[in-house]
């Protein structure tokens, strides 16, 4: 199996693009959910895990069908998916959460800046901090440009981080994919990890 990306060259209507991510998106279900077999978990946290997967799954087919009229909007809202049925897969050992205006996962907003709040706590003592997603603090796609300042990677006992995100030369109907990574932590060293990630349309 291929992903869409791979048959830029193809002739195709944009249509069958996005019908090649749905599918796509489909297909990888079966992928994750395997893993989750591997793990070989106690039931309620293995019928946790495959839920939020088909979730995912199939709020990602609705976005991708209802909120993506560019291919480079298609890749966003794919890979978003990916992303988030990934995290499905691995669990939330320790508590976290990416929110904004309170919803998390999907959101619609005409905020800018978009204020991204950003929530963990650990488990028995442990302290939680931001971690990187391959060298950058924050993993971000999107279908327009957007800047967000720096932000510290110090350890607290419960952490609720506000990140402004500006959206530069966006306009209604743009998409913005963002993830956090959190690392918990127990006398300075990293204990686990995990990401967070929320899909932003703009109105």
């Amino acid at each position: 199996m291929t992903l869409p990306i791979d048959n830029y060259d193809d002739p195709y209507e944009p249509q069958d693009f996005k019908n090649r991510a749905i599918d796509f998106i489909k297909d990888a279900v079966n992928g994750y959910k395997e893993w989750v077999d591997y793990y070989k978990l106690p039931q309620e946290e293995d019928l946790k895990r495959r839920t939020e997967i088909d979730t995912v799954a199939r709020t990602t087919c609705k976005w991708l069908e209802d909120m993506s009229p560019t291919d480079k909007a298609v890749d966003v809202v794919m890979n978003d998916g990916i992303q988030k049925m990934a995290q499905a897969t691995a669990g939330r050992p320790f508590q976290i959460g990416v929110f904004v205006n309170d919803k998390s996962g999907y959101v619609s907003t005409a905020d800018n800046p978009v204020l991204i709040r950003l929530r963990s706590a650990g488990r028995d003592g442990r302290r939680t901090e931001l971690g990187h997603h391959f060298g950058k603090r924050f993993h971000i796609e999107g279908t327009c440009e957007v800047e967000v300042p720096d932000v510290s990677g110090e350890a607290s006992d419960s952490m609720d981080v506000t990140v402004p995100m500006t959206i530069k030369n966006g306009t209604s109907g743009d998409l913005v994919s963002f993830t956090a990574i959190f690392a918990e932590t127990q006398n300075g060293t990293e204990t686990d990890r995990r990401g967070r990630t929320i899909l932003i349309h703009l109105q």
